[in-house]
């Protein structure tokens, strides 16, 4: 057994999962709320003191069937891939039929990821070019208030990596993946799209604070960086306050520490 799952509680292996009602119990319904089992996010939090907690890898679909990711962020895959979604889930027995017709449990893992993403209410996500095969080429970061953080990896192949990690030890993770070098100059005039166009490695990272009603999350005020490698040089571009369709190049940030800052603190 690896660190991982080192003595893990689990929400539903004793039939006392997350519990989600309002849904159609085939995954085309909305899901409107949710209840955790009492204790759980106090024993997981321990656990993460001690090491990440990986949760395991998901679809998108299988996600969505029991609400465990933000409204905003993903297009809603179709009925029939919902459908094929929950009879996966429920042949695993992480989703089983709760106590009436609109209430579901959410076991195991996957119990866990929609307990920790109910209480987030900012997100980062961040959107790479240049990646490799087999890297990430995005990654959602959803901070709780004892600085952890729900870590979401996407393959190209849409797969879902979820685990949980200190917000420090997810920051430097972060910063590791996203484009770094030399410090461009910041106050040389940038063309922004020929910037883009031949950078050697780009990112754009969204904050985004959310608010919710129930399950259903309605974004907020978001800040944007996009970030570029080119020549070995990093650039960090910002919105124009007057136009913010305009990438300008970002004066508060002048290299990889001073953008490791910036996102600490947006994510505070």
């Amino acid at each position: 057994m690896s660190d991982e799952r080192r003595d893990r509680p689990s929400p539903g292996a004793s039939g006392d999962g997350t519990r989600a009602t309002g849904g159609n119990g085939d995954g085309t319904g909305d899901v409107l709320d949710a209840s955790v089992p009492e204790g759980l996010v106090s024993a997981v939090l321990h656990l993460v003191e001690t090491g990440p907690v990986l949760l395991g890898a998901y679809t998108i679909a299988e996600l969505t069937v029991v609400d465990a990711i933000v409204d905003f962020l993903e297009a809603r895959p179709s009925d029939e891939v919902l459908a094929e979604a929950v009879r996966s889930l429920a042949a695993r027995q992480l989703l089983l039929a709760g106590d009436t017709s609109e209430e579901v449990q959410v076991r195991g893992d996957l119990g866990i990821t929609v307990a920790f993403q109910r209480r987030a209410r900012k997100v980062l996500d961040a959107r790479t070019t240049g990646t490799e095969p087999g890297e990430p080429w995005r990654v959602l970061l959803l901070p709780q208030p004892e600085r952890v953080c729900l870590m979401v990896r996407i393959d190209a192949l849409g797969v879902h990596q979820i685990g949980l990690y200190k917000l420090d030890e997810a920051l430097r993770m972060l910063m590791d993946w996203l484009p770094h070098g030399r410090s461009a100059d910041a106050d040389r005039a940038v063309d922004a799209d020929a910037l883009l166009a031949e950078a050697e490695r780009s990112a754009l990272v969204t904050v985004t604070h959310y608010t919710a009603r129930g399950s259903a999350e309605t974004a907020g005020e978001s800040t944007d960086l996009v970030l570029a490698r080119d020549d070995g040089r990093l650039h960090v571009l910002a919105r124009d306050p007057e136009d913010r369709a305009r990438l300008v190049p970002d004066t508060e940030t002048d290299d990889a520490d001073d953008v490791h800052d910036r996102l600490a603190g947006l994510l505070a």
